[in-house]
């Protein structure tokens, strides 16, 4: 079990606001690649997984998810925090703000609200650690691309650049796991059983 500290995993404090820019970040809030499905995925996929050590992986970056959606949240509400109308509209998020208002609603920057159906549970433990090693690396390279559209906004490349070593982390832990389970499979000939 975790323990909540309620505080942030990484202090966030932006000066200016700037609804365009959070009108791309809200993407690792809810987008395919984001920080909610990953969270989600991890969660789910933890409870097929052969062993202890592979489960904890799972969960522990599970729970980390949760606070990184957090941190973009955060990101999100601090860009857009006491904008006009006028503003938001000339970000182009009237549409946003017409169903939302200045909430932080879980979209992609394209506009389309999360899905689940971006989660791949796949009831088979390698291919769920696969896609986990993908997931780890489209997070990262979104948030690259992101801290390249920040380029004149330190307070948003801080957080970003933290959160995308994390996903670095998270690739190399999900990597152990990988070995770890395969190992764990070849022991018990899983595959050669199942292929009957």
């Amino acid at each position: 079990m975790w323990t909540y500290n309620k505080m942030l995993q990484y202090p966030i404090n932006i000066k200016c606001t700037d609804p365009k820019l959070a009108k791309v970040i809200i993407s690792q809030y809810g987008g395919p690649d984001g920080e909610l499905a990953a969270s989600l995925r991890y969660l789910s996929q933890r409870f097929g997984m052969p062993d202890q050590k592979a489960k904890a992986i799972l969960n522990d970056i599970g729970t980390e998810e949760l606070a990184h959606l957090e941190m973009v949240g955060t990101i999100v509400h601090q860009l857009t925090k006491g904008t006009s109308v006028e503003e938001i509209q000339k970000a182009g998020l009237s549409a946003y703000y017409t169903d939302h208002g200045v909430d932080v609603y879980p979209q992609a920057a394209a506009g389309f609200p999360f899905s689940a159906s971006v989660l791949a549970c796949k009831g088979d433990p390698i291919a769920n650690l696969q896609e986990d090693l993908a997931a780890e690396q489209k997070a990262r390279s979104t948030y690259e691309k992101l801290i390249d559209l920040c380029k004149d906004n330190p307070d948003v490349i801080d957080p970003l650049r933290y959160l995308r070593e994390r996903e670095v982390v998270h690739f190399q832990r999900f990597g152990e796991a990988l070995r770890g389970v395969q190992d764990k499979l070849a022991q018990k000939k899983y595959y050669m059983n199942n292929c009957k």
